[in-house]
């Protein structure tokens, strides 16, 4: 098992049951729709869903 750590930047919002895989940023001001699965960076300003999460907007 992989461990690293996990960022998450000023004003990122995250769902419920969101998992976020170790490694991964979450940009600032970013969205994280609720059980979504992250295993891969969020760039700033961006809404992401789904499994595996994937970008819906830039905000």
């Amino acid at each position: 098992m992989k461990k690293a750590p996990i960022t998450i930047e000023d004003g990122a919002w995250i769902g419920s049951r969101v998992t976020i895989l170790p490694g991964v940023t979450i940009g600032e001001k970013s969205i994280i729709a609720a059980g979504a699965v992250v295993t891969k960076d969020v760039e700033p300003y961006t809404l992401v869903g789904g499994v595996p999460a994937k970008i819906i907007k830039h905000l």
